[in-house]
């Protein structure tokens, strides 16, 4: 704490002494950009925080597969790819250590809404972005719970600019096809667009297959001058087989498809998603509007997981007649998936904001209802059991049909947010934030509970409410019209998960996992930063460079060590540790130029402050061996390289044809908690070249090539270690989980718009 309040003395400090000896003068009117519904207010002038913007033209033209191609410019991310579109978002470091479908500490919003997408991954139609707002740091102060350490919001396409007829057809490796057809009007006060996307590819990895259909649009009324009501809706339909995993190094070289190696956890993704939303906007003038959305989203998931089972029918193996205690030997079945799960999630809610600018100060006052529930239903696809041992009690057969799990989980939250920005003098801005969630999660099984869970005094339902705040506190100081310093300190929250509280996982001795009383993950970031206007050798230049900390002192893990449940320790607490600080640098240029090109670097050291009981399993399902007690306090966090930089560079031979070079280079990284396994760096480079001609009649041809990894580096897209995966007692990097890039990727397309 003694960092933060030293920070926070410093800003007050500096408030005070700027705001008493400073003469005011004429202030300039103070503007509320902060928002968590639109992306209207985009400015980064007299802001506290880091924020960086992409426009959706910009996303048009990098011609990506997926939203980690458009984020690499952006300092301070990391992404990866989970397969087809889904894609799992992290900031500066935060959660890069979980991969088991956690929330990734980052609140990602579409269309104003926070989304949560099963497995904390994004799906969204790379086609249908009209801006995209990236703010680092706590940013729950706006967004609410799992904003630890920032926000993207995205806002879908929408204006006048849609009006007309565009169809589009994209083709590359590996089978890869696209083709995407949108109508648009502009007419009187009404304004609109439907758009049909079409996205399939036979992938790079066996079971690599994904197919994906979006059918998305928006329709918007001009009610008068000042005010709007825009409706938008979106239906996809997704399916994607599996990662294309392998296990440890050797297969990765030999088998980097993974025709032959050991197969995902979960595959045979079934995904529909529908997204409904109003939007009504009223401008008051002289600084002050209302924005009011609301919106209905459902998720619909069906997928398999646990390939380990030994197939058996009730009366023995493989149909085979046997006796209750005769033996029963069979081979493992990797390709046999043993279940399925079915899950539906609905996300409903209205948000409102009114803000008002004055000469001196600005004011901001939000109100946020969301209600969440999932209901999440598992069966036995087959007949199995865990091991090929005779039908005992210690090996029980588990039918098909069963079902294993069947729960209901609700969220419901009520919040109210505001900010207030005050211009103490010409230089100088103080802005503050402050919200409150109330926060109550419920939860019903409709599982029956065992023995062990009644003796241990489980009950089938659950329910905790949560009062939390997070703040932020931040200036910006103008040293001219083009440079200017901010700072500030902001905290985000995340509430326990309902396995965390009321899980019923019950380990062999019979102690349950879960923990009732956990408290909120919180985490505080401090920034201080300076953006500039400035020219180098007559290029004109944009740049941000940004020193950041963020701590989480009380982050929940299971004392048992992270995915494992043997031995038996406790249950979940807040016992974790993390820091993570570093620079983040970035440089822009004008694209309109001859000649221009973009820096984006990332300086990140994460540490683990406290993780003193982990337990690294060992051995076998069938040969279990005791586990292995690490203390990973001092490790750094894995997954996270220290040095992380793109670099662009565009040509533009003629105002119809430009050429475009990219680098993304990263240092190498340790991939597991207990830092054993290390993976060296990459460099990576693409290239693309755009042509478009305007003909008479208003009609426009665009064309374009691009190349992925153009010099066909091969390398792991994913790396994860967590246990003795190959049950020989020996941890090391023949147990990671590992995907292997593709390597060498193009893409091309045609596109018509008139």
């Amino acid at each position: 704490m003694k960092g933060k309040q030293i920070f926070a003395l410093s800003v007050i400090s500096l408030v005070i002494s700027q705001a008493v000896y400073a003469n005011p003068g004429v202030l300039p009117e103070v503007s509320v950009t902060s928002t968590t519904i639109d992306d209207r207010f985009d400015s980064k002038r007299g802001e506290a925080s880091n924020i960086n913007n992409i426009s959706g033209k910009k996303v048009d033209e990098e011609h990506g597969k997926n939203l980690v191609e458009i984020l690499e410019s952006i300092p301070g991310v990391t992404a990866e790819v989970q397969s087809g579109d889904s894609v799992k978002i992290m900031l500066r470091g935060v959660e890069a250590q979980r991969y088991m479908g956690e929330k990734p500490g980052v609140a990602i919003v579409i269309d104003g809404v926070p989304v949560q997408e099963r497995t904390g991954r994004v799906n969204i139609d790379l086609d249908n972005i009209e801006s995209i707002k990236v703010i680092k740091g706590g940013a729950s102060y706006l967004f609410g719970e799992d904003a630890l350490s920032g926000a993207v919001i995205i806002t879908t396409k929408r204006g006048a600019k849609m009006a007309g007829v565009t169809a589009s057809a994209e083709a590359g490796s590996f089978n890869y096809q696209k083709t995407l057809l949108r109508a648009g009007f502009s007419k009187g006060d009404w304004v609109g667009h439907v758009q049909a996307t079409k996205r399939e590819t036979d992938g790079y990895h066996d079971q690599g297959g994904s197919f994906a259909e979006y059918l998305n649009g928006k329709l918007q009324y001009l009610i008068d001058d000042t005010s709007d009501i825009a409706f938008g809706f979106e239906n996809s339909s997704r399916a994607k087989d599996s990662h294309g995993t392998v296990r440890g190094v050797t297969a990765a070289w030999l088998d980097p498809q993974s025709f032959s190696g050991g197969k995902d956890y979960a595959r045979m993704y079934d995904v529909n998603l529908d997204k409904f939303n109003v939007t009504y906007a009223k401008d008051f003038g002289v600084g002050g509007n209302l924005l009011v959305n609301t919106y209905v989203f459902k998720d619909h998931t069906f997928s398999w997981q646990n390939p380990n089972g030994f197939l058996r029918t009730a009366t023995g193996c493989d149909g085979a007649t046997v006796t209750a205690v005769a033996a029963c030997n069979m081979a493992n079945h990797n390709d046999i998936y043993a279940s399925g799960t079915d899950t539906k999630q609905e996300q409903k809610g209205l948000k409102a904001e009114w803000r008002k600018g004055g000469e001196q100060i600005g004011l901001m006052a939000g109100l946020d209802l969301q209600a969440f529930s999932d209901r999440a239903v598992s069966r036995n696809l087959v007949s199995y059991t865990t091991r090929d041992t005779a039908i005992n009690a210690g090996n029980p057969l588990n039918l098909a049909g069963a079902a294993t799990a069947d729960g209901l989980s609700t969220s419901d939250t009520q919040a109210v947010y505001g900010e207030f920005k005050w211009q103490a003098t010409d230089p100088l801005t103080l802005t503050l934030n402050a919200r409150y969630d109330d926060i109550t999660s419920k939860y019903e099984s409709f599982i029956p509970l065992l023995a062990a869970q009644i003796a241990a005094g489980r009950t089938t339902t659950g329910q905790k409410g949560f009062g939390v705040w997070s703040e932020r506190a931040g200036l910006n100081y103008a040293l001219s019209a083009e440079r200017e310093i901010y700072a500030n300190i902001s905290s985000g929250f995340r509430v326990p998960t309902v396995s965390q509280l009321y899980g019923s996982t019950v380990t062999p001795t019979g102690t349950i996992l879960a923990n009732p009383n956990l408290s909120p993950e919180k985490s505080w970031n401090q920034e201080i930063g300076l953006r500039a206007k400035s020219e180098l050798l007559g290029i004109a230049l944009d740049m941000d460079v940004a020193l950041f900390q963020i701590d989480r002192k009380d982050f929940i893990l299971n004392t048992g060590g992270q995915y494992q449940t043997d031995p038996v320790a406790e249950q979940y607490q807040n016992i974790g540790g993390v820091r993570n600080r570093g620079v983040e640098l970035g440089v822009k240029t004008d694209a309109r130029q001859t000649w221009s090109g973009d820096i984006a670097y990332t300086y990140l050291d994460a540490i683990f402050t406290r993780n003193d009981s982990y337990w690294m399993a060992m051995g076998s399902r069938s040969v279990p061996l005791p586990s292995v007690l690490y203390n990973n306090t001092g490790n750094v966090v894995p997954r996270t390289p220290k040095h992380k930089a793109n670099l662009s560079a565009r040509y533009r031979y003629s105002p119809a044809l430009s050429f475009n070079a990219e680098m993304n280079t990263q240092s190498g990284m340790f991939v597991d908690e207990v830092n054993q396994v290390w993976i060296g760096g990459r460099t990576l480079f693409n290239a693309m070249v755009n042509y478009e001609l305007k003909a008479e009649g208003g009609m426009k041809w665009s064309a374009f090539a691009r190349i992925d990894n153009l010099l066909d580096r091969r390398y792991y897209s994913t790396i994860r270690g967590g246990s003795d995966a190959d049950g020989n007692g020996v941890y090391n990097a023949e147990d990671m989980s590992i995907t292997v890039d593709p390597g060498r990727v193009w893409t091309a397309g045609l596109t018509l718009a008139f």
